[in-house]
């Protein structure tokens, strides 16, 4: 086999919306939203930036690439079933997966990008709900309002959520710390705060997410016909 030429530059590596993805979250989830660059993808990717413009236009084409790739598998939804369960198999599963990588509900918010995935979650939640008679406006409204409450719940599980307690504790301390904040306070000006501290002050997070996605199924409930 004949030996590469002296001198011979190396091939630059070929470049997927696969590969971009990939060393997108990459970066995000290792240096968070804020130090997500076009500079830092290209180095994970070990090109120089200016070959990823070839593939998007700038970071908000990329933030929407990262976006979609944040609905996790599309592909795991189930297509039948109780309209009911699969919502709430899908809430959860979509916090799980957003949870995986940092700051992913900053990349979300506000973001709607009409990617394969979202797609396929989107089509897949309207014929849940259409088939078990929803409107079509309540199948709609119903779909975006569930993204909406896991996007917003994830987004303050990720953000910082209150300076009691030392650097860089858990939040089951913070929530402690936010606890006891709560029930030393004046008694006789915020006498429910001090009664129901324990309620608003800590708590697990799944239990609170999963009530909040309860309600909102019961809420749904009551605009079918029959309440099925």
């Amino acid at each position: 086999m004949a030996s590469a030429r002296k001198g011979a530059r190396p091939r630059t590596p070929a470049i997927t919306r696969e590969a971009l993805i990939t060393a997108g979250l990459a970066v995000l989830t290792r240096e968070g939203f804020d130090a997500l660059s076009m500079r830092k993808v290209a180095a994970e990717l070990g090109v120089q930036a200016a070959s990823l413009y070839w593939h998007v236009q700038d970071k908000e084409e990329l933030l929407d690439l990262l976006a979609d790739s944040l609905l996790w598998d599309a592909r795991k939804l189930k297509t039948d079933g109780d309209w009911a369960e699969n919502l709430r198999a899908m809430a959860h599963a979509y916090r799980c997966h957003m949870n995986t990588h940092r700051d992913s509900a900053r990349v979300l918010a506000g973001r709607i990008v009409p990617g394969p995935n979202l797609l396929y979650v989107l089509d897949t939640a309207l014929g849940w709900l259409r088939t078990a008679g929803f409107s079509n406006a309540d199948a709609a409204y119903a779909t975006r309002m569930l993204a909406t409450y896991v996007q917003g719940f994830v987004l303050q599980e990720q953000l910082p959520r209150s300076s009691l307690g030392p650097h860089g504790a858990t939040p089951e301390a913070i929530g402690e710390a936010v606890t006891e904040a709560f029930r030393s306070a004046p008694v006789d000006q915020y006498p429910n705060v001090v009664a129901l501290a324990d309620f608003v002050g800590s708590g697990s997070a799944d239990d609170q997410f999963a009530y909040g996605v309860d309600r909102l199924i019961e809420g749904l409930r009551t605009r079918l016909v029959g309440g099925g």
